[in-house]
């Protein structure tokens, strides 16, 4: 019994040892994982430092950097036809909206053109 013990013991150290002297796997994936992500970081800060020059020079040529656009987009017939399925079921106003993705007024809209 003593020299099993003390055989499992000695396996043990000697593994433990052997241990110290064994690449780590991980080591290597670790490095290429945090190359990545500074490379992300830097191009990241490049990008945005190229959209703020971008920005600042349609700002000197009087421009806005972004115009805004009118929303004249037309509802579809079959959004509408779900809205008009559900008002006459009578389901909320509000709860029509939330179900087609449509404001209270687009709603309101509809129904009034019943």
């Amino acid at each position: 019994m003593n020299y099993i013990i003390i055989g499992l013991l000695s396996l043990s150290i000697f593994l433990f040892i052997v241990s110290f002297f064994l690449k780590d796997r991980y080591k290597y994936l670790e490095k290429e994982i945090e190359d990545v992500s500074m490379n992300y970081l830097q191009e990241n800060y490049q990008l945005k430092k190229r959209m703020k020059v971008l920005e600042e020079e349609l700002m000197l040529n009087g421009q806005q950097p972004f115009p805004k656009v009118k929303q004249t987009a037309k509802i579809h017939e079959v959004v509408k036809n779900q809205v008009i399925a559900l008002y006459n079921q009578g389901i909320a106003v509000e709860q029509i909206a939330k179900q087609s993705a449509l404001s209270k007024s687009e709603v309101l809209q509809i129904i009034s053109n019943l």
